[in-house]
């Protein structure tokens, strides 16, 4: 089972990069936004306490988001290998992620972090803002979001780094650039 965690500041692509990643190598997506979404929409237990942390704008303990991807792991113990996007996003969830993966007899086996200047990531965000009509992508926000990145998720690089599974790319050019990129990584690991 291939794991791999795509990581970087706001912008930076992994949303577009992950689903290159799953077209290609047939992981299965996993971005803990998007499960509890779904899972208050549907109106389940796991819903209905996720959304009375996230009405609030508060996150959910830790305890809890691992619970639901140790569960989802055991739901697809045949897949190909998991993607994780937008998670973890702290050194407690890193070393947790690490520990529950054990208990499933498997592991991370890549990192990628995409690299890219501040001033591109803004650049990026408020077009998308604009096009996209998204309330989150003004400045001030922003700008508060790199903040809570670099002071929270980016010692997540040392982390991996530590054990040998961070692959740093440049996530500036094309699309199809960076992907190549990011495939010279993967395929080693196939």
């Amino acid at each position: 089972m291939i794991n791999v965690v795509i990581f970087g500041a706001p912008g930076s692509g992994k949303g577009t990069q992950s689903q290159l990643l799953i077209k290609k190598y047939g992981l299965t997506h996993v971005s803990t936004g998007d499960i509890l979404r779904a899972e208050i929409k549907a109106g389940t237990e796991l819903g209905k306490l996720a959304d009375s942390y996230m009405s609030k704008g508060h996150l959910l303990p830790d305890e809890v988001v691992i619970e639901i991807l140790d569960e989802l792991i055991r739901r697809h113990s045949d897949a190909k290998g998991f993607i994780f996007d937008g998670f973890p996003r702290t050194l407690a969830q890193g070393a947790e992620l690490d520990k529950m993966l054990s208990g499933n007899d498997t592991q991370i086996s890549l990192v990628i972090s995409l690299e890219v200047s501040d001033a591109e990531l803004i650049d990026r965000l408020l077009k998308r803002g604009q096009i996209s009509g998204r309330s989150d992508d003004n400045r001030e926000t922003i700008e508060s979001r790199l903040k809570v990145y670099y002071s929270q998720t980016s010692p997540l690089k040392e982390f991996y780094a530590k054990q040998g599974k961070l692959k740093i790319i440049e996530g500036v050019g094309t699309v199809e650039d960076i992907f190549k990129s990011i495939e010279k990584e993967l395929d080693k690991e196939f």
